[in-house]
């Protein structure tokens, strides 16, 4: 299984940025599917920032509750991450994470985010 993460950028704080991470998987083979994120200088966090079940429940991070929104579209394999009111602390390496129904997880190559003040 391979992740391909879109390409991530420079925006500046208050801005918007939307993560796409498409994973080439055996249809209805996904559950859950996240994205962690890793600060320079600082080791990948280990919980995931936002993740979204199989059967489409999610879970957010305390920071940035009611700034990001996880998606997925099941046909296409394919996470979304809408990042709204980006703040100059979401600067990071966003990594996409899938673990298919026989247990076994992939990652993406992480694409950096940069949010300037």
């Amino acid at each position: 299984v391979q992740l391909v993460e879109s390409r991530g950028g420079l925006v500046q704080a208050g801005g918007s940025l939307r993560l796409t991470c498409a994973a080439s998987a055996i249809s209805n083979s996904i559950n859950d599917m996240s994205w962690y994120r890793q600060v320079p200088g600082k080791q990948r966090e280990l919980g995931a920032t936002v993740i979204i079940r199989s059967g489409g429940s999610t879970n957010y991070a305390d920071s940035v509750k009611g700034r990001f929104t996880i998606s997925r579209d099941n046909a296409e394999n394919t996470v979304y991450l809408q990042m709204n009111d980006l703040k100059p602390e979401d600067t990071a390496v966003y990594y996409c994470w899938l673990q298919n129904i026989w247990g076994q997880n992939y990652w993406g190559q992480g694409t950096q985010v940069t949010v300037s003040s």
